[in-house]
């Protein structure tokens, strides 16, 4: 396995947020280029946060959900972590080649109503629920690799016989 200084790394979440039937939240980045513009919510941990704090934080900033209508089911133990492309880092201020993240499962106890891309600075235009193996195939391909590592770690959460 591959060594990485924490120090180059942005810290960051990365949200399963699963329905009841088991699907994915997916969302579609407002302003995005080409392709591959759909993803599950994530960003960054704020110095003195914790990553489950984060998480919480982030759910509430990217879909409008509160943490009162979720159960955490699992965080990675271990962090994962992509380098950005040479075009991304350009546009991108700070001393990181990348970001690490702790991955959180969420089971949604909540109704698609309570599902909210406007209650704050909306980063998606549109959302749906996706099968969660459907995932890696429509995030930017850097992120392809942590996205194939979420499905295996979370498909249990899915509730597919096929998959458990």
């Amino acid at each position: 396995m591959q060594t990485r200084d924490p120090k180059l790394y942005r810290p960051n979440v990365g949200l399963a947020l699963f329905s009841s039937a088991g699907h994915v939240f997916l969302g579609r980045r407002i302003n995005g280029r080409g392709a591959f513009q759909w993803q599950m919510p994530q960003g960054g941990i704020d110095e003195g946060e914790t990553p489950a704090d984060a998480a919480l934080r982030e759910l509430e900033e990217e879909v409008g959900v509160s943490g009162k209508l979720v159960d955490v089911m699992e965080e990675t133990s271990d962090w994962l972590h992509y380098d950005f492309p040479a075009d991304v880092k350009r546009r991108m201020p700070g001393p990181y080649i990348g970001q690490r993240q702790k991955w959180f499962a969420l089971r949604f106890k909540g109704s698609d109503s309570d599902i909210r891309l406007d209650r704050h600075t909306p980063e998606f235009d549109a959302w749906r629920w996706a099968r969660l193996e459907e995932a890696p195939g429509v995030i930017v391909p850097f992120k392809r690799p942590i996205y194939e590592e979420v499905s295996v770690r979370f498909r249990k959460f899915t509730g597919d016989k096929d998959q458990a």
